[in-house]
C-alpha cells in the first residue's frame, strides 16, 4: 500500500468549492398556479404537461377515510376544530 500524500487546506477547499447545494428550479403550474419542481408532476393538482397523472383529490379523501376508520377501531374520538366560531 502506498503512502497517501497530504492535501493542503487550500487544495481541499478548492475541491470542495463545487459542493455547494443549489436551490431547485421551480415552475408555475398552468392549471392551478402553484409552484412545482421542473420535469415533475404538480403536487397540488396531479397534472404533468397538461394531462392528469394522479387524482390527488381522491387520494386525499381515501387517506382521510382510512384515518377516520383507524380512529374508530381504536376507540378514539375524531379531532374537532376548536377554531370555528
Amino acid at each position: 500500500m502506498t503512502v497517501r500524500m497530504r492535501h493542503t487546506r487550500a487544495h481541499t477547499r478548492n475541491r470542495r468549492a463545487h459542493h455547494a447545494i443549489s436551490a431547485p428550479e421551480l415552475s408555475k403550474c398552468k392549471e392551478c398556479g402553484s409552484l412545482y419542481v421542473m420535469h415533475r408532476m404538480c403536487e397540488n393538482c396531479g397534472k404533468y404537461k397538461g394531462r392528469m397523472v394522479i387524482d390527488v383529490q381522491s387520494k386525499i379523501a381515501k387517506k382521510a377515510e382510512r384515518i377516520k376508520r383507524k380512529r374508530k377501531e381504536l376507540g378514539q374520538e375524531p379531532e374537532r376544530d376548536t377554531d370555528k366560531k
